[in-house]
């Protein structure tokens, strides 16, 4: 059996299908774990999440930001805002099938492999947890996503504050913490107060401010942490980070990593992706 993760692709489903076929993806023996936004800004968000779920258990993905976003819109939190492509999920028959199925995916998932740790998530974890703690808080999340009360949180999901964790928070802005780090977060500060504004890795952090996987005293820096979110940063690889996500919805690369016997025993394939988005 082989573990593949892919970066996000934004309902851009004819490059996963090459990128499926490049690397020769049999469900019946090999394993999907796709690092979030599955949805929203491609052609075809309808088409992703329908194949997600026709291959059973042999796939499942992480939630990003734009499937949040998707879910908080399908229960009357938000509009669909001008860039969305998202009204072929939301008008179509098996809506409820699809909503249903992208709401009990996972905030992060954990996998012990070859005597290391490999944590997934979408954008970033906070320098003072550690990947139980990781664990643990994104297991509350998904709580809310999948209880009776998930209309009730949607509307209070949304904010950039408070942009500090604290292990005394409680209700809303605890699980707005959670949220914004694991799906939104690309820089904070060596005290884990996030910023939301910059995305340009090419252009460095705002002062005061650092990638979040660069904090000194991480927490997770024993573990290998594989994300997605940051398409501008891409392709990165070292002992202890996966950076995944290649700009497919822009006109880069959809990326799988095969996972070998190790974390660090990894493989990367790519596929070009046509440009179904532009930037701005």
């Amino acid at each position: 059996m082989a573990l593949y993760l892919i970066g996000d692709l934004q309902g851009c489903d004819e490059p996963l299908q090459r990128l499926l076929d490049a690397i020769a993806f049999s469900p019946s023996r090999d394993r999907l774990l796709v690092l979030g936004d599955l949805v929203n800004r491609g052609p075809a968000s309808a088409k992703v999440l329908r194949r997600m779920q026709g291959y059973g258990d042999a796939a499942q993905s992480l939630l990003g930001n734009h499937d949040l976003h998707l879910l908080g819109v399908a229960h009357g939190a938000r509009k669909v805002g001008r860039k969305d492509t998202l009204a072929a999920v939301l008008e179509a028959p098996d809506r409820e099938a699809m909503l249903d199925w992208l709401r009990h995916q996972h905030m992060a998932v954990r996998h012990d492999i070859g005597g290391g740790t490999l944590l997934t998530v979408h954008a970033g974890v906070l320098p003072q947890w550690t990947v139980d703690d990781t664990m643990r808080v994104a297991a509350e999340l998904e709580s809310a996503l999948r209880g009776p009360d998930v209309a009730d949180f949607f509307r209070t999901m949304y904010g950039n504050e408070p942009a500090r964790w604290s292990d005394s928070l409680t209700g809303a802005e605890r699980l707005r913490v959670i949220v914004n780090a694991l799906t939104r977060m690309r820089y904070c500060t060596a005290e884990g107060v996030m910023e939301f504004e910059s995305k340009d890795a090419q252009a460095g952090a705002p002062k005061g401010f650092m990638p979040w996987f660069d904090v000194p005293g991480r927490k997770t820096a024993s573990a290998t942490v594989a994300f997605g979110h940051w398409s501008t940063l891409g392709w990165l690889s070292r002992p202890d980070l996966i950076s995944t996500d290649t700009g497919c919805v822009w006109g880069g690369c959809l990326s799988a990593v095969r996972i070998g016997q190790t974390p660090q025993d990894r493989e990367l394939i790519q596929v070009k992706c046509p440009q179904a988005q532009k930037p701005g």
